[in-house]
């Protein structure tokens, strides 16, 4: 079987693959009123564990221990000039007008003046970033989060923000590169620096949970929750599970 290329073929397999699965679960009578679909998370998590432990985090390791931090944070604040791009866009659809344009005045610094998002020139003004994407932006205008889900390859999601990330994909511009060779490569290195970021917090993870995937759930949930409101979120969300049928 040959892997999907590029960004936008990995989130379409994902999303083609969960909902496959999907057909084949049902809420059970004591399941987390955020993750009716606790039964096919918990397998998807599975198979990202596997796949993490023995492919993603060995490379992230090697990629944490070879390079220097320098060229490190090089490469952290390029891909997060990039993202800057898009949460303009995502600010200025929540008519968030001040933080759409600090996004855009850091964008415009870092590209120009910090050799194309290298440096992060902006930060050392203290413009702020303020990080959106679709999901939020669908949040913000009253689209509830739906259930909790779990992408194979991707991890951790909701409905909501699973049905954002074909708008997200298009938004990044990397996507935008035409050289197939060069999108991928750029896609894989974004994707590897994220997960190397993300090591020490694993390991933390697997030595205080006493089960990850809940840990891990309740945590996404609640820093989405905090994002869609900006940090200030109502003391509860509505919520309600949507039904599931088995045929």
């Amino acid at each position: 079987m040959t892997l999907p290329t590029g960004r936008s073929s990995l989130l379409r397999a994902a999303m083609a693959f969960s909902l496959v699965l999907l057909t084949g679960c049902a809420t059970g009578p004591n399941a987390h009123p955020r993750d009716p679909l606790e039964p096919f998370n918990r397998g998807v998590y599975q198979l990202n564990d596997v796949v993490d432990r023995a492919v993603l985090k060995p490379v992230a390791t090697a990629y944490r221990d070879v390079l220097p931090s320098p060229v490190r944070t090089g490469v952290n604040n390029f891909f997060s000039n990039l993202q800057d791009a898009w949460s303009a866009v995502n600010s200025a659809l929540q008519l968030k007008g001040e933080a759409a344009v600090n996004n855009l005045v850091r964008f415009g610094v870092n590209t120009f003046l910090g050799l194309g998002g290298v440096l992060d020139i902006a930060s050392e003004m203290r413009i702020e970033r303020h990080t959106e994407d679709f999901g939020q932006t669908l949040g913000h205008w009253g689209v509830g989060a739906g259930p909790y889900l779990v992408l194979p390859l991707l991890g951790p999601s909701t409905v909501r923000d699973t049905a954002a990330l074909p708008v997200d994909s298009q938004g990044n511009l990397v996507s935008g590169i035409n050289d197939v060779a060069t999108r991928n490569s750029a896609t894989a290195l974004n994707l590897l620096d994220r997960r190397a970021r993300l090591l020490d917090a694993t390991r933390l993870l697997d030595q205080v949970a006493l089960d990850p995937y809940t840990f891990t759930r309740d945590a996404h949930l609640q820093r989405r929750q905090n994002s869609v409101y900006d940090g200030n979120p109502p003391d509860e969300e509505e919520f309600i599970p949507a039904e599931i049928s088995v045929n």
